[in-house]
């Protein structure tokens, strides 16, 4: 009967296939401080590795202050996110498009999944603005190399879930985190309750 036990019997129905637009969601027992809590959106995972941003890091630095074409478009807090530790002085951004708008064909979108499309920094924001309901720029990025993740998954470091376009716009104040798994099955949903401070506990 010892099968029964088999860990995939429960993690099975959360842990749809790692791609494009997936999220990463810490365990509860991963408490490296770059990843403690944190929800990764997964920009591209292909033979080359996986690579994401980090949805919940705000900074304190005002997109404006960086780069100000962007600003209007930017969502709220309107500040510049903390993507990951790979190449914080590169920018990455992401926006949703508008319902109905289609990336294909479009300089300066490329798509992601969904209506989620990465946007080079690089176009002319008034040329997008028709088609963007709003946009998220983050200071570096998560990486893994070929298989690296895959490691990870399996030592239950991360927690595999569906990804929807209100996650990569978080309004301020959520507890994204815990929002994201309180949408998940039994029993992965009671994580949801998990102390921030385990010393409180």
């Amino acid at each position: 009967m010892a099968q029964s036990e088999d860990p995939e019997d429960f993690v099975a129905p959360t842990t749809p296939r790692v791609r494009a637009g997936t999220l990463l969601l810490a365990n509860t027992d991963l408490l490296e401080p770059t990843f403690r809590r944190s929800v990764i959106y997964v920009v591209e995972h292909n033979d080359g590795g996986t690579l994401g941003v980090v949805l919940n890091r705000p900074s304190e630095t005002a997109v404006y202050n960086v780069l100000p074409q962007w600003a209007k478009l930017a969502t709220k807090p309107k500040t510049m996110f903390i993507g990951g530790p790979v190449k914080r002085d590169a920018a990455l951004c992401l926006a949703t498009l508008r319902a109905g708008m289609e990336a294909s064909g479009i300089p300066g979108l490329r798509h992601v999944q969904g209506r989620m499309v990465m946007v080079d920094l690089d176009a002319d924001p008034d040329d997008l603005a028709p088609l963007l309901e709003g946009v998220r720029i983050y200071a570096g990025y998560s990486g893994w190399t070929i298989g690296q993740l895959d490691g990870e998954i399996e030592r239950d470091d991360w927690i595999v879930s569906s990804a929807m376009p209100s996650d990569v716009l978080v309004e301020p104040r959520v507890d994204l985190w815990a929002r994201v798994l309180r949408r998940q099955p039994l029993p992965t949903s009671l994580l949801a309750t998990h102390p921030i401070d385990i010393s409180r506990n």
